[in-house]
């Protein structure tokens, strides 16, 4: 009858182990290709995540879940692979920086214990999808091997872990368990032979023991002369110089202690700068200099060349209105982690668009570094130079060679007051999550507790 028709299995179904062992006939074949199958199993436990020392973020403490996938039997002299999943990282990416593809490595370390111990190097590959600020950490699977040299259960548990972010700059974010933690799979190993040898993989164990505190940046110790002391916040002061008379080329202005309110990635930050604006007479124009005087500090950090780039608006007042852009040039070389930065001069060209007494202020600064950007903004006007002038055709308030009203206010108008007359110690640069931020930092000298008019 139809019913009892035998339907043969179609060509996804006829090369199963155990058909195949069938077909060739024994049990002896049917055991030798149904071996022992790999087994996986899931543990968690509290851990505690160091951020960078310098990111200025405090540790971390969260769970990790882990899933380890080992043989479930072996014998001795095998080399078995191990796989390390990364169920849940104990913490998130910060709310700081995007992440971006392929840029985030887990290596780590696998306790084996029982009838053999060894610590076992886990690394993953550097895999990841785009990781969005503030959202959970996507980590590739990690892989190490065991040879093993010894009869018995081996057992196999998750310890510390590192997470390394490439880009922009390689940063290590290190975590370790805060408990003791459960075995995550066991091999039952059998056999009396074997070579005997440790573990075998790529990276050297993770150490354990990581730095609970966040040690304070240098800030640098220069102290502004008495000039820089801070003004009344009047439009008034500087250096007055006779632009057009006299014969005069060079004027120099007079060194302001400015306050700064900075707006960062990693919130905003308050600090003071002592900064003197410099002109050369060139035709009817005037060829500025902006220096931050004595601002050299230590770098936290290896800061690759060409990535560090400071700009300002300097802000025109008294006859003129408008302000005048000015930047510096970028690192020319690499700064190594403990070398001083030295700040480059900000330069740029003043084309008058007024005739008379005309101020010069710091105004906004900005500081761009490795796809970061910290804008700083006066809190008080501060006039570092004066000069006569003489207008030009397209000048600064004609609307042509300055951005009128862009990066602060011009004379008399006034830049509101922040309500606090001490400047704390601001640090100069922060890494979060493999970026370095550069609050303004490479361009101030820091005056800690230093009060207004002291």
């Amino acid at each position: 009858m139809s019913e009892q028709r035998r339907v043969a299995p179609g060509p996804g179904r006829r090369v199963s182990a155990a058909g195949v062992a069938l077909m060739l006939g024994g049990a002896g074949i049917l055991l030798g290709v149904a071996a022992a199958p790999a087994q996986a199993a899931e543990v968690s436990y509290k851990t505690e995540c160091i951020p960078p020392s310098i990111s200025g973020l405090p540790p971390v403490e969260g769970t990790t879940k882990v899933e380890v996938t080992a043989p479930a039997e072996a014998k001795v002299g095998d080399e078995v692979t191990i796989t390390w999943k990364f169920v849940q990282a104990a913490s998130k990416n910060p709310d700081v920086l995007d992440l971006d593809k392929d840029t985030v490595k887990p290596t780590g370390t696998l306790k084996a214990a029982g009838a053999q111990t060894a610590d076992i190097a886990m690394e993953g590959p550097r895999s990841n999808p785009a990781i969005p600020k503030n959202s959970d950490m996507k980590l590739s699977d990690m892989t190490g091997k065991l040879k093993l040299t010894a009869a018995g259960d081996v057992t196999l548990t998750p310890d510390a872990y590192n997470i390394n972010v490439s880009k922009p700059l390689s940063t290590d974010t290190k975590c370790t368990p805060k408990e003791t933690v459960k075995p995550a799979a066991t091999i039952k190993v059998t056999g009396s032979g074997g070579d005997t040898g440790g573990t075998t993989g790529g990276l050297p164990t993770v150490t354990p023991t990581l730095p609970t505190g966040l040690p304070t940046l240098p800030t640098g110790s220069a102290t502004p002369s008495p000039s820089a002391s801070e003004s009344d916040g009047s439009d008034t002061g500087g250096s007055t110089t006779g632009g057009d008379g006299g014969g005069q080329s060079d004027f120099t202005g007079k060194e302001v202690s400015v306050p700064y309110a900075c707006k960062t990635p990693i919130g905003d930050k308050n600090a003071t700068s002592p900064v003197q604006i410099n002109a050369k007479k060139d035709g009817g124009s005037f060829d500025l200099t902006v220096q931050f005087k004595k601002s050299v500090m230590d770098s936290p950090a290896d800061i690759p060349a060409d990535s560090v780039k400071p700009s300002m608006e300097v802000v025109l007042g008294g006859s003129d209105k408008g302000t005048v852009h000015v930047e510096g040039p970028t690192n020319a070389k690499a700064i190594k982690s403990g070398d001083p930065i030295e700040i480059p001069d900000l330069t740029g060209t003043y084309k008058p668009g007024a005739s008379g007494s005309s101020t010069l202020s710091p105004g906004v600064l900005t500081v761009k570094a490795l796809g970061t950007t910290t804008t700083c903004t006066p809190t008080k006007s501060e006039v570092s130079l004066t000069l006569d002038t003489t207008e030009q055709a397209s000048g600064a308030s004609g609307g042509g060679s300055a951005a009128s009203g862009s990066g602060g206010t011009a004379s008399g108008e006034g830049l509101a007051e922040t309500g606090s007359d001490s400047h704390g110690a601001l640090k100069a640069l922060g890494l979060v999550a493999g970026t370095v931020v550069l609050l303004g930092g490479a361009v101030f000298t820091f005056l800690p507790g230093r009060r207004a008019g002291g």
